[in-house]
Order: C-alpha cells, then sequence, then structure tokens
C-alpha cells in the first residue's frame, strides 16, 4: 500500500467554508453595485459636481487623481473592457451560464487549493455583479432586451495620449481573478482524485 500526503487526495469544502466563500461573492457584488449607483446618482446630480470638466478628447469625466485616474460615466453594452462583438442576447446567455457554472465551482473547489478558490470567487462576483445590470437596469437603447453595463473607473495615460477602457469593480474583480487562476493553473500542483 503506498503513502499519500495530503495534496495527493481533493479536500471536498466543509459547509462552513462555502458559506463564507458566498459571503464574500454577496460582499464584491453589493460593493460593485453601491459603487455603480454612488457615482452614477453623484455625477448625474443637478448641480453637477465641482470639478466635472471635459477632456481634449470630448469625454466628461471627474479627476479624481490628476490626468490619469478619473470618474467618467459609460454604459457599456458588451463585455469588459468595450469588446461588444457578440449579439446582447448571447453575451447576457453566457454571462448567466458562467454565473451558474462558476457558482458550482466556487462551491466544490479543494480548500487546499486557495489561489484557485479566490480566482473563482472574485470571477464570480464580477460576472454576477455586470449580469445584475444587463438583466435589471432598464435598457437604453430602441429595441433593446437587456440593460448596460455601468461603467465609470477612467484611466488615462497622457504619454501616449490613451484611455484604457472604462471599466467598474467587477471587471476588476474577473480581471484579477482571471490573473490569480492562471497564477494558479501554473504553480499549483495537480490534485489526484480520492481513491
Amino acid at each position: 500500500m503506498s503513502e499519500t500526503s495530503s495534496t495527493d487526495v481533493v479536500v471536498r469544502p466543509t459547509a462552513r467554508q462555502v458559506s463564507l466563500r458566498f459571503v464574500i461573492v454577496a460582499a464584491l457584488v453589493i460593493a460593485d453595485l453601491w459603487s455603480k449607483s454612488a457615482v452614477f446618482a453623484w455625477l448625474q446630480s443637478s448641480p453637477l459636481p465641482e470639478g466635472m470638466g471635459y477632456d481634449d478628447h470630448g469625454h466628461h469625466r471627474y479627476k479624481i487623481c490628476g490626468e490619469w485616474f478619473s470618474f467618467m460615466l459609460s454604459w457599456n453594452p458588451g463585455m469588459a473592457w468595450g469588446f461588444d462583438r457578440l449579439p446582447t442576447w448571447l453575451l447576457v446567455g453566457g454571462r448567466g451560464g458562467a454565473v451558474a457554472f462558476l457558482a458550482w465551482l466556487v462551491a466544490r473547489s479543494s480548500p487546499v487549493q486557495r489561489t484557485m478558490t479566490a480566482a473563482l470567487v472574485l470571477i464570480l462576483s464580477g460576472a454576477a455583479g455586470n449580469l445584475y445590470d444587463n438583466l435589471c437596469m432598464a435598457p437604453r437603447r430602441v429595441g433593446a432586451c437587456f440593460g448596460e453595463v455601468r461603467d465609470f473607473l477612467d484611466v488615462y495615460f497622457p504619454v501616449w495620449d490613451w484611455h484604457f477602457p472604462t471599466f467598474n469593480v467587477a471587471d476588476a474583480c474577473i480581471t484579477v481573478g482571471a490573473v490569480l487562476l492562471i497564477l494558479s493553473s501554473l504553480f499549483t500542483p495537480r490534485l489526484k482524485p480520492a481513491a
């Protein structure tokens, strides 16, 4: 009989660990939705906040830190970072399917694989936050079936005269989660299934 170490066997999370994961998901989704609602309400208030102005490209921005970081209202009908090549129904359906699949993965992810679990929690949070906008915000375009995702974080690089696509907390969660998922897959040893 061969010896096995604790890292050789898949360890399932306890109910408490799973609950904690979904509490974190809920907190991140609330942070995303609250930040979008607060910033949009503030920047659309009347009168406009002092400091709102137009940049050289005609973007209506509220500068937070010099020229490089601002709040700027944007409604995105497509994917993160402004990619909108897919039909909206396919994008929203895919986002809904991804949320369900990610929730399943989060519930089953081994507690031994902390980086991968954190990545899945972040990606699920971001996908759920953006899906909320699609399903619960009123469509802005005539004939549209779904709402658009609210983005407001704007990063500008004056050296190259280039704006990074406007994003939100959900997009940041997805991006950080994707980086962690890649790192996890590169540096985490593979677990063997239990016998």
